[in-house]
Formats: C-alpha cells, sequence, structure tokens
C-alpha cells in the first residue's frame, strides 16, 4: 500500500510538472527565442538587403535562412499565448498555419544549414567561385527546391493538425499528439530519416572532407582565404544538429509510439514522456536565434558592412550629431 501511494504521488508531481512546463517553460522560453531571434535575424535581413550589393551562393543560402527563421518566429507569440492561458482561441486555420510554419523552419534550416557546408568546403576547392555550384543561378535554383521540396514533405501533416475542444477549453495539438499513432510513428520515423538523419551524415562528411583538406594545407604559409572559418562554420553547424535537433526528433517518436496501443506503460511513464517531448520542443527551434551567428562566420564582410552601415545612419541622427560635436569640442578644448 505504502509502495503504491509513493508511485501516485510520484505521478502527481510529474503531473503538475508537465502543466508547469507547458504554462511557464514553453511561454518563456518561446517569449525569449521570439525577443533574441527576431532582433538577430531582422539584423541580418536589414544587411543583405540595403549594405551587401554583390551577391554570392552563401549569401543566397544564408539569406533564405534567415527569412525561414523570421517566418517561425512571427508564430511565437501566438504559441506564447496558448500556453500561458491553456486555451486556444484563434481557431482551425491558424492551428493548421502555425504548426505547419513550425515545422517548415526546423526542416528548410537543416537543408540550408547542409548547403553552407557544402559551398563552405566548395570554398575551399575552389577559392575563386568558378565552380558550377557556387554560382548564384545554382544557388537560387536550390533554395527554391528547398522550398517546394520541404512544402511536399510536410504536406501529410496537415489533415493531422486541427483543434480539440476538452471539455471547457480548446487546444491546437503538436504534431506528436494528433492523428493515429500509427500512421504519424511511421510518417515521423521518415520525416527524420530523410529530413534530419539524411542532411546530417552530409554535413559530417563535409566537416570530415574540411578537416582532411586543412591538414594537408596547414603547413602552406599562404593560402587564398582564411581556412579556419570554413570549418568553424561546419563544427558549428554539426554542433547544432546534434545538441538541438537529436533529443526532440528521439522524443518525438517516442512520444508518438507511446501513445500505440500496442505499447503498454504506466499513467506515470506516460506523463515523464510527454514531459521530456516538452523539454526538448523549444531547444530544437532555438536554431533560430542561434543561426545569426552563421553571419559573422561567413568571412564575407557582413559585420563590418552591417556596423558601417548602422554609424552612417545613426550619424545622420541629429542627436548623433549633436554628441559628436561635443565629443569633438571637448577634445578641442
Amino acid at each position: 500500500i505504502l509502495r503504491t501511494m509513493a508511485w501516485n504521488a510520484t505521478c502527481e508531481n510529474w503531473l503538475a510538472a508537465e502543466a508547469a512546463l507547458e504554462k511557464y517553460y514553453l511561454s518563456i522560453f518561446y517569449g525569449i527565442e521570439f525577443t533574441v531571434g527576431v532582433l538577430g535575424n531582422t539584423a541580418v535581413v536589414f544587411g543583405y538587403l540595403f549594405c551587401l550589393k554583390n551577391w554570392n551562393s552563401s549569401n543566397i543560402y544564408l539569406f533564405n535562412l534567415s527569412v525561414s527563421d523570421l517566418a517561425f518566429l512571427c508564430t511565437l507569440p501566438i504559441l506564447m499565448s496558448r500556453y500561458a492561458n491553456r486555451n486556444w482561441i484563434y481557431g482551425d486555420v491558424l492551428c493548421i498555419s502555425n504548426r505547419y510554419v513550425l515545422h517548415a523552419n526546423l526542416y528548410t534550416s537543416i537543408l540550408f544549414l547542409t548547403f553552407i557546408s557544402i559551398d563552405r568546403y566548395m570554398l575551399l576547392k575552389y577559392p575563386f567561385r568558378e565552380h558550377l555550384l557556387q554560382k548564384k543561378e545554382f544557388a537560387i535554383l536550390i533554395s527554391l527546391a528547398i522550398w517546394v521540396l520541404v512544402t511536399l514533405e510536410l504536406l501529410p501533416v496537415v489533415p493531422l493538425m486541427n483543434s480539440v475542444i476538452t471539455g471547457s477549453d480548446t487546444t491546437c495539438n503538436d504534431f506528436a499528439s494528433s492523428g493515429d499513432p500509427k500512421y504519424s510513428l511511421i510518417y515521423s520515423i521518415c520525416l527524420t530519416v530523410l529530413g534530419f538523419l539524411i542532411p546530417l551524415f552530409v554535413m559530417c562528411f563535409f566537416y570530415y572532407k574540411i578537416a582532411v583538406f586543412l591538414k594537408q594545407r596547414n603547413r602552406q604559409i599562404v593560402t587564398a582565404v582564411p581556412l579556419e572559418k570554413p570549418l568553424n562554420l561546419v563544427i558549428t553547424a554539426v554542433v547544432i544538429f546534434s545538441v538541438l535537433f537529436t533529443p526532440y526528433h528521439i522524443m518525438r517518436n517516442v512520444r508518438i509510439a507511446s501513445r500505440l496501443g500496442s505499447w503498454k506503460q504506466s499513467q506515470c511513464t506516460q506523463v515523464f514522456i510527454r514531459s521530456l517531448y516538452i523539454v526538448t520542443r523549444p531547444l530544437a527551434f532555438l536554431n533560430s536565434v542561434i543561426n545569426p551567428v552563421f553571419y559573422f562566420l561567413m568571412g564575407d564582410h557582413f559585420r563590418e558592412m552591417l556596423v558601417n552601415k548602422l554609424q552612417y545612419h545613426f550619424k545622420s541622427l541629429p542627436s548623433f550629431r549633436a554628441c559628436e560635436l561635443t565629443f569633438l569640442f571637448r577634445e578641442k578644448g
């Protein structure tokens, strides 16, 4: 009896923890991601649109990456409201579109990061960008293909997404908590392999190729490009893949599998799985906040151009010019 009471108490604690994670952890974490991510990605889009005159393939991939991130970040205020109030008031259309954009950002980000890694390797091999894969036209075609591919890849998600009325509340369930778990699990595993594992393998392969290339060129004094930056870029991308995306994909599949009737588990185990899945969700989408770091690792003078452009605009402000004149006057005095 004592063991049963202790077990029930543990389950009650996990139920309370799950409710707290949904109400506070998700809403606060998404709020931080929205604030920091919008600032960073807006600065990047501003920099590319108004500062960069000569675009190359890397710029095209990175610009598309920031557009994808901004589209996702714009959906976060609705999610924050949903989890903070524990009620969905926006209807089926926004429920479907919100969840769709969320997944589209995840898988377009993965593919754009993969092609950025390929582009960095090509830059080492062909520093003057004379290869076909480095042409702007090719990068535009690849970017369009990524958007089309991810759109088609996620079409099966649409029928699974809808708002559900439970008592007096309405919820917009995520993909792992919707639909027939048998078919959802098959689709989720396919999406994990095609959308995550294969791109991760490709990225690791080019990380290895870059590392081997740098080892071979290590003793050369003069090189056409700074060789450490492409390696740093790919290492950062692989770390993002491993740390942020892997737990989410594992727990998403476990969460769907836990809904199968063939897998018998206690209520406490179900709550534990749901809680772990909740923890991994905002971590996976943290890439939208981290992605602007790539713009400062590219070595394409993006940071210098952005800073110069901001300084130019700030100097045109009367208050900035007044401060500048005051400083000059004091220096002369």
